[in-house]
């Protein structure tokens, strides 16, 4: 059994020639909470972890002065909560970390570790990709700016490269009368893993008619989806019982799910669609302002 080599670099540059020049595997720490369980498990025995924590810039919120966010990759659960400006922003992604663990949890789970762990059933995914969420990578090549939506591409895997981690997302500015949520459904009250997560994304006109929207969906596939044929059912309509119905079926129409003992194909494909029609309500509440509209 090879030996493990930790090392908890400085700089980005440090950072990336560490992950690029490793003769084995090599992982990114980001918080840990998803990486430490597989190493102690033994699902995983790389030969190199970067811890990223003391990067410049890696950690901590901003928010810019056209309104939109810097969300540094590293930055933990329990300091997203608590980020105000964000949480009025953008409730959505803020509920859906708010969701993953324990409060010791939080204090060390991160988006990017959330999103990079690639899990289909990740609770903050579907928030981010709803959110039109980005991701900043740095590696060999320099830095690059890619929709959150093209990393994932298999339970386990993304299309990082060789060298790549994420060193912070950006999110949108939200234009007026907009609003985000996120639900899921779990067997347990608490600290489960979703059987189906949604979130939902939407901007409205003064009529409260929608302009925009984007829905993604968790559980029900290889990999966290969007489904524009859901936003599609939103764009043009108020919400009301035909706009529901159409959700519901395409929110259905995306599912290829698989068995497990949390959930059957069929029931799974039932409740997307359930848990579709009640995240758009929240959302289209919060984007006309009305108060209470919270998903937990």
């Amino acid at each position: 059994m090879s030996s493990l080599t930790y090392a908890a670099p400085t700089s980005v540059d440090e950072a990336v020639k560490l992950l690029a020049n490793a003769a084995g595997t090599a992982k990114v720490l980001s918080g840990g909470t998803d990486l430490l369980v597989q190493l102690r498990s033994g699902r995983l025995r790389p030969d190199l972890i970067v811890d990223t924590k003391k990067l410049p810039g890696i950690m901590g919120i901003t928010k810019q002065a056209d309104g939109s966010f810097v969300i540094g990759a590293a930055t933990p659960g329990a300091n997203i909560e608590a980020d105000e400006a964000l949480k009025k922003a953008w409730p959505g992604v803020v509920e859906a970390m708010d969701l993953i663990g324990s409060t010791q949890i939080q204090g060390r789970a991160t988006l990017a570790g959330n999103l990079c762990n690639a899990s289909p059933a990740a609770d903050s995914v579907p928030a981010l990709y709803a959110a039109a969420a980005v991701a900043v990578i740095v590696g060999p090549n320099g830095r690059r700016e890619v929709p959150v939506e093209q990393i994932p591409i298999a339970p386990g895997r993304t299309s990082l490269a060789k060298g790549e981690f994420i060193l912070e997302f950006k999110l949108p500015a939200r234009p007026a009368h907009s609003g985000d949520a996120y639900l899921r459904f779990i067997p347990r009250t608490e600290m489960d893993i979703a059987v189906v997560g949604c979130g939902i994304s939407l901007t409205l006109d003064d009529a409260g008619k929608c302009t925009a929207a984007r829905v993604a969906m968790g559980a029900v596939a290889p990999t966290v989806m969007l489904v524009p044929d859901a936003a599609k059912a939103l764009i043009g309509h108020t919400l009301d019982d035909a706009t529901l119905k159409a959700l519901d079926a395409a929110g259905q129409a995306i599912c290829k799910p698989i068995n497990d003992k949390r959930g059957t194909i069929e029931y799974r494909t039932k409740v997307a669609g359930v848990l579709a029609r009640r995240v758009a309500a929240i959302a289209f509440d919060r984007a006309l302002g009305r108060a209470g509209a919270k998903t937990h």
